[in-house]
């Protein structure tokens, strides 16, 4: 067992080393007696700018602990038994053929990693490149405009949130999370995302934790290819036998679909075959660019740019009065680019991405509306899906083609005047952008909440409407537009065998949620199936 001891508080002025200190004085026991002191977690109290305090939660090991606990009588420290993670149970069923895992995003990745663990030399494919290519064939769009249709921001070793800014942040509570953290750690990430309240990793660093992860599931004996794309599923009495990927046959009984949220054509074949789906809610509206520094300082005061402090994010959220809709940002990336990120011909889509540094002049966000199944034309469980397609190719005939962003500064968007100079924030976005109208492109209730949503945002953040913020045009991929239905084993409710998996199913939303529903796939193909001999 050990002690856990909350509400642990260092002002910005002490060091860390003076933390172990007040541990000691906290239990009213010496250094010497301490056996090990770990972080769990870290996160900064910046509610008093003038008084800005690091908070943190630790885990130490000593002798007597539950007398020490019982002697101190305080509600921040606690005995914490230790944590015991049951073997797995194999199942008994021998499995025929090799499983095959759909998508090397963090739910395919973390599935194969596990299966690869366990003996099951899973097949990943990926219509994508692997990451080292996938970043040339990205870096070549973002200048010249010529995507590539199979390898891009949405679909490559990765997955979307490669090109993002690699958060891991997420609302679910599931010891998975802490496996998933490990993973990336041993793969090459910094150690500070295991106890950092507000970890990301950063597009530069996880570009090669990826790369590492696939070269681990190669050397426990599974198989990642890239360029194969998943064109068809043979199902047979209500179960799956195998997939055609570039016109081979695969044969398998085990078939995970992480396919990410924007593999609509993979989504339209799966309509075809009958694989039961139904649309659902998700959110668009704009991406917005303020100054970093405006951002430090609205948050920490005189203490902005302190050498201890990161770049400051946000988090907003506002329900309109007009519309009923809830306004909020999304995938925020300090110190960030706004970029480019279509997967489809003519289609305009836009993302943000951070390095681990977060160094850049400018931060950006999704600002989005929540949209439902009462927006959407038509009575197919795909209406959602067309719903981002009208859209995003408004944007792309707004901006004039090209995959030329429309942008517009946000006092013009309020005054429904459209820009014709920038103020002191210069758009990010590449491969080029015009001053637009953004209304012409969005729904109008969208426009008309987005409008009401800025104004609330801006009494929370000081300038945030009233500055020189830019917003381009769209924001459309906040998550999957359908949810692929499936049972208590986590298989398709049509197919035996099928693993609808992750965001492109449904059931995640960033990338810790996607591994961990990668992770719970896998364990029930385990608990299923024995290891292959």
């Amino acid at each position: 067992m050990s002690i856990k001891i909350s509400n642990l508080n260092i002002s910005i002025d002490e060091s860390i080393d003076d933390l172990k200190d007040k541990v000691c004085k906290k239990l009213r026991v010496s250094s010497q007696s301490i056996e090990s002191f770990k972080i769990l977690r870290e996160s900064i109290d910046a509610r008093r700018k003038d008084n800005i305090k690091f908070n943190y939660v630790v885990e130490v090991k000593c002798d007597k602990e539950s007398k020490i606990v019982n002697k101190v009588n305080d509600k921040d420290v606690k005995v914490q038994e230790e944590v015991y993670t049951e073997e797995f149970i194999f199942g008994s069923k021998k499995m025929s053929h090799r499983p095959v895992i759909v998508g090397m995003g963090p739910a395919g990745m973390f599935a194969g990693l596990l299966l690869a663990e366990k003996g099951y030399r899973p097949i990943i494919i990926e219509r994508g490149e692997k990451v080292e290519d996938r970043t040339n064939s990205i870096n070549k769009f973002w200048s010249t405009g010529k995507l590539n249709l199979q390898s891009n921001v949405q679909f490559g070793e990765g997955g979307a949130g490669t090109f993002s800014d690699g958060k891991l942040t997420t609302r679910i509570k599931d010891a998975r999370c802490d496996f998933v953290l490990d993973k990336f750690v041993k793969a090459g990430a910094p150690e500070e995302i295991l106890y950092n309240g507000k970890p990301h990793i950063g597009t530069d660093i996880l570009k090669e934790v990826v790369k590492n992860i696939r070269e681990k599931i190669i050397e426990l004996g599974g198989e990642v290819r890239f360029n194969s794309k998943l064109e068809d599923v043979i199902v047979s009495d209500g179960a799956v036998k195998s997939v055609i990927v570039n016109g081979d046959e695969i044969p398998s009984e085990s078939l995970v679909l992480a396919i990410g949220h924007s593999s609509r054509d993979t989504y339209e074949m799966l309509y075809r075959k009958g694989i039961f789906m139904e649309a659902k809610a998700f959110a668009i509206g704009v991406r917005v660019e303020h100054s970093q520094q405006m951002m430090n300082e609205n948050q920490y005061g005189k203490y902005a740019n302190h050498p201890k402090l990161k770049a400051a994010d946000y988090r907003l959220t506002y329900n309109t009065r007009t519309t009923g809709r809830g306004v909020y940002s999304f995938c925020m990336c300090p110190g960030g680019e706004v970029v480019a990120a279509a997967s489809e011909e003519e289609r305009l889509v836009t993302n943000g991405m951070s390095f681990f540094k977060r160094d850049k002049e400018n931060a950006n966000s999704a600002m989005v509306v929540s949209v439902n199944e009462s927006d959407f034309q038509g009575d197919t469980p795909l209406k959602g899906m067309e719903f981002q397609r009208h859209y995003e190719r408004l944007a792309y005939i707004l901006g004039g083609g090209g995959y030329i962003a429309p942008v517009q500064l946000i006092g013009d968007f309020l005054k429904d005047e459209v820009s014709t100079k920038l103020g002191n924030i210069k758009p990010t976005y590449k491969p080029g952008y015009e001053f637009k109208d953004l209304r012409k492109c969005l729904p109008h209730y969208v426009t008309e909440s987005l409008k009401e949503g800025f104004i609330n945002f801006d009494k929370k953040i000081k300038g945030f409407a009233s500055g020189d913020g830019v917003l381009t045009g769209i924001e459309t991929r906040t998550s999957a537009p359908v949810r692929i239905l499936r049972n208590e084993k986590l298989q398709s409710v049509s197919a035996e065998g099928l693993y609808p998996c992750g965001e492109g199913a449904g059931f995640a939303g960033g990338i810790m949620s996607a591994a961990v529903d990668g992770i719970k796939v896998a364990e029930n193909i385990i608990k299923e199936y024995s290891p292959l001999d």
